[in-house]
């Protein structure tokens, strides 16, 4: 079933769930905050990549307004409730200043794999350990989704398009998992290499070799 959703193209990801605070200031989402207020609509963010809008977006709710300047400015905050496929996009909708497009509603399958869950639990606290970041693991609930920490795995917002386009929890698991391998021995070899440095110049207590 196809709707029309206003839209607000960032070169960003949102997840679902995602609680993401903007500063608005041009005249055209001025209007759509206000209609938001007004209304009670909603709106889309596509992301902009490769200077276009794409197919897939998140949907947001506005949840406050936090500040309105003399200028007309805001800052709000809003959050994230769903995934959606643009079928037609319109640059203006009708008597609007912002962007618009028929869309539709993108099911998602949340359903987790429990040993990719456990796989990927241990290597996120290995990534979090080294980046000196064990405060964002130890602050994640047991049953995390993969969308609570897509924004702080080191994802290009290539990469996390591509979480956006995976339609199960699976997918995406395995998306984090292949990262994560890939990502991790670099990472690793970076200490190893920082801590050699470190130790240079310092008093060595060292074995000589028996001849």
């Amino acid at each position: 079933m196809t709707r029309t959703l206003a839209l607000f193209p960032l070169n960003l990801v949102a997840f679902p769930g995602e609680k993401l605070n903007l500063h608005i200031f041009e005249p055209r989402y001025r209007q759509l905050i206000h209609d938001c207020q007004q209304e009670g609509i909603t709106f889309g963010i596509p992301s902009y990549l490769n200077n276009e809008v794409t197919t897939l977006g998140t949907e947001m709710r506005l949840v406050s307004v936090e500040k309105t300047y003399p200028s007309g400015e805001m800052d709000i905050k809003t959050k994230a409730i769903g995934v959606f496929r643009i079928e037609e996009f319109y640059r203006q909708l009708p008597d609007k200043l912002y962007a618009g497009a028929v869309v539709e509603d993108v099911p998602d399958d949340a359903t987790p794999d429990v040993a990719l869950h456990e796989r990927t639990q241990e290597l996120v606290r290995q990534l979090y350990d080294i980046l000196g970041l064990r405060r964002l693991f130890l602050d994640l609930p047991p049953d995390f989704r993969v969308y609570d920490i897509a924004h702080h795995l080191g994802f290009s917002t290539e990469q996390e398009y591509q979480l956006l386009e995976a339609v199960t929890e699976v997918e995406r698991q395995q998306l984090v998992l292949d990262h994560l391998l890939h990502v991790l021995p670099v990472l690793q070899e970076t200490e190893r290499l920082k801590e050699r440095v470190r130790l240079n110049g310092h008093f060595k207590n060292l074995t000589p070799p028996s001849f």
